[in-house]
This record gives C-alpha cells, structure tokens and sequence, in this order.
C-alpha cells in the first residue's frame, strides 16, 4: 500500500446532533478532502447491537447517521463509505481474532471493568447483564480496523485502549502464522476535538437528554436554541462568556472574526433573547443547505442503500482477498491445497515477547505475552517508560528473583503460574543469546 489508510467509524444508535457534527462529522469530512490518503468511514451496525434491541431504532439510526454524512459534504467517490454489516469479512476476521486473543485482555477492557465495577458497587453478581457482546467488543472494533489494514485510526484519548488491543491482536496473530498479514495501526488522538455544551451547559450528549439534533426543522432549531440555559443578568449588564453554553456553541460555529464581536457584545451587556437570535441565525446560515440535502435522502432512503451498497462493492475489492490468504493462514483450506501445500517452516519457532504501552492515566505499563497470544504477566503503571523498560530488562537478565522483587509492581493473572511466566522468560534469554 503506498498511502496511507484512515478509518473512522459511528454507531447508529440514535440522531447526529450539533456535538457530533462540531466533534466529529465536520473534522472528519474536511479530512476526507485530502488526496495523499485514503479514507474509510463505516456504519458500525453490528457494535449498534451490544446496547440497542430496538430493530427499528438502530435502522432508523442508520438512516439518519447515513444521511448526514452525505448531507454535511462527505463525498462517495472520494472516500470508501460503507454499513459495516454488508461486509462478511469483518465478523469472520473476528472470530480469528478471537481464536488468538487472550482472555486476560479483554478483562482489562474499559466498557468491561466499568461494568463490572457498576455491579459490584451496587452488590450484585459482577458479570449480571453483561452480554458477550459487550465483552468481545474490543475484538470486533480489532476486525473493523484490520480487515482494511489501517494505518491511522482517529480516536478520542479513552478510545486507546482499543487500538493497543487491536495491535496486540494483530502481532499475536503474526506471530502465530508465520507473516505480516497485519500492519499494526496507530491511534491518532484528537486532543483540540470541540465539544459543545448541550441545552443544560452539561456536554451535549444523549444520555443527558440535553442535544440539538442536527438537522433539527429551523421552527425546532430555533426553539431549542431559545431553551439554552442562560443567568439572570439582564438588558444592558455586562455578562461574562465563561461558562456560558450559549457563547461556547456559537464558538463552535463561527469565524473568529465573529466570536470576537459576540464576545465585545457580552461585555456590552447584549440581552440573551438577541444572543440566542444570533446564535439561531449563524447556526442556521451553516446548516440550511446541508438540511434540504438531508431531508431529501431520508425521504429517499433507495438512495442511500444504492450508496452504501455500492461502497460496499469498493470495501469487499479489499476485504475479500485478504480474508481468503487468511483462511488460508489458518488451515481452513481446499483439502486439494492442504495435501499439496508445502509445512511450515519447523525454523520459525513463535516466541513470547514484552509489549510496553502507555495507557489513558498518562502512566506506563508492560506485559509478558506467550507465544499464542495468552496474557502472562501484566504491569501496573511506572511513572516513566524507562522505569517500565529497566524492569522488562530485569525480568530478563534475573527471571525468578526479579519476578520476586517486582511483585509490588506486578498484577495477578487469573489462571497463570510463576512456571509458566519463567518458561517464557527463558526461552526469550535463550532468543536474545543465540
């Protein structure tokens, strides 16, 4: 591959509001303008599944979301846009995946432990409503971002975790079969992404209960607008625009040139009704062409599936021939193939190996993996990448007395004994002599 790959995805789990556009739509399409790359962005249907079983919900979700990519300026011809379910690759990749996934990883996964610290907390079984889905999903978001062989992956910083899964996946399953079928993706963190106050000057989010939907009719938009949240300061007094929800959405819309006019206005002591006017009309000025586009493909949702199916096509170029090399890989094979097919080469003995990361506390850890993948031994954090490195040495050069020493720095791994975490100290002595 000469470019470089990104790929972004969104669960269509309920109605794009003005946070998601400023956050992520509107950063995103501006990306996919850019020629020297290649752009992947998906309806990540499948993952909809793990918290919404209302069928109705998550097409009309996928309706919506569809339509305002399209809307908001996301070109097809440019990009590779896809539903994710309309590539059969990605759930068998990720039973691959699975097949080489240590089930210690997926217990340190994030949604995972909140849960189960959530139950715990309120007394009852830690695994009560938790469903296999919600727990594999660091596996499918891996198949997502592999099947395509990502190099970038644009993620907010509590999102990291999974694209470190994604490359301890990847590696364990290179390891294993004997290639490179995998390049291992990097996260891109969006440090400077917006994020909007909602109608409460909470972040704008469903869960609160507080968005204005993106495409919002203009009779809508304006009165949500005029519900925003405002002090009692009146006509005439000067207000201050920290804190202010009101301020900080127009901020998210405007030039800076007109930020600095409603900020002088707020010390000019404007009256809130006509801030609100010129936040409903800069607001309206951006999204009033994208809405009658938007409009027309949800009442048109042919459309829309002749768009995604034909995307689909375009994915399926990429997906279908690396799932075939992979089945391949594994030993799912025409039986002709398998009895003409030369072994493996015995020379190319898998190995445990050390991976260092850091997580999203800013800390550093390291964790012993063994040959297939299986999560042996696993650091709390240092406070510096070299104090994680100098105790991976130390395990390496002293094996069972820095193993010893190193307990306070160390975490218990359910279902693995001093004697399996020497043996693969040993052998990666051995590697490092020869």
């Amino acid at each position: 591959m000469s470019s470089t790959r990104f790929l972004t995805g969104i669960t269509p789990s309920g109605t794009p509001h003005l946070g998601n556009y400023a956050g992520m739509l509107r950063p995103a399409i501006a990306a996919s303008r850019t020629r020297e790359v290649e752009n992947f962005y998906f309806l990540a249907d499948y993952h909809a599944l793990i918290k919404c079983q209302d069928p109705a919900r998550v097409q009309r979700s996928t309706i919506e979301i569809a339509a305002s990519w399209l809307a908001a300026g996301l070109d097809p011809k440019h990009v590779t846009f896809y539903r994710q379910s309309d590539i059969p690759e990605i759930p068998e990749l990720c039973w691959l995946l699975t097949c080489v996934t240590g089930k210690g990883l997926l217990n340190r996964a994030h949604a995972y432990k909140a849960a189960v610290d959530k139950n715990q907390a309120s007394g009852i079984e830690p695994d009560d409503g938790v469903t296999a889905g919600l727990f594999m999903y660091p596996v499918l978001m891996a198949a997502d971002i592999l099947i395509f062989n990502a190099h970038k992956v644009p993620v907010g910083r509590d999102q990291v975790q999974h694209i470190e899964m994604a490359r301890d996946m990847a590696s364990s399953f290179n390891h294993l079969y004997g290639s490179e079928f995998f390049i291992l993706p990097e996260a891109q963190v969006e440090e400077n992404v917006a994020t909007l106050p909602g109608l409460d000057g909470r972040k704008m989010s469903k869960s609160y209960n507080n968005t204005i939907p993106l495409f919002a009719s203009r009779e809508q938009l304006r009165k949500l607008i005029n519900s925003i949240t405002t002090d009692s300061r009146m006509p005439g007094e000067p207000k201050t625009v920290e804190g202010s929800a009101l301020f900080q959405i127009y901020q998210g819309f405007a030039s800076e040139a007109e930020t600095e006019d409603l900020r002088q206005a707020y010390a000019d002591g404007i009256a809130w009704g006509d801030a609100k006017q010129m936040l409903f009309e800069r607001i309206d000025h951006e999204l009033a062409p994208m809405r009658e586009r938007y409009e027309h493909l949800i009442a048109h949702p042919e459309e829309l599936e002749a768009i995604l199916q034909a995307g689909a096509v375009k994915a399926r170029r990429l997906s279908t021939p690396l799932l075939r090399e992979l089945r391949s890989a594994v030993g799912l094979r025409s039986l002709v193939q398998a009895s003409t097919s030369s072994k493996p080469k015995a020379s190319k003995q898998a190995l445990p190996q050390f991976k260092q990361y850091r997580e999203a506390d800013g800390r550093f850890y390291f964790k012993l993996l063994a040959a297939d993948g299986r999560l042996l031994l696993q650091s709390l954090g240092f406070d510096a990448p070299k104090l994680a490195g100098q105790a991976i040495s130390q395990l390496q050069r002293e094996g069972a007395q820095a193993l010893k020493n190193l307990q306070p720095h160390l975490q218990a791994i359910d279902g693995t004994d001093s004697q399996q975490i020497l043996a693969a100290l040993e052998l990666l002595s051995q590697s490092c002599e020869t």
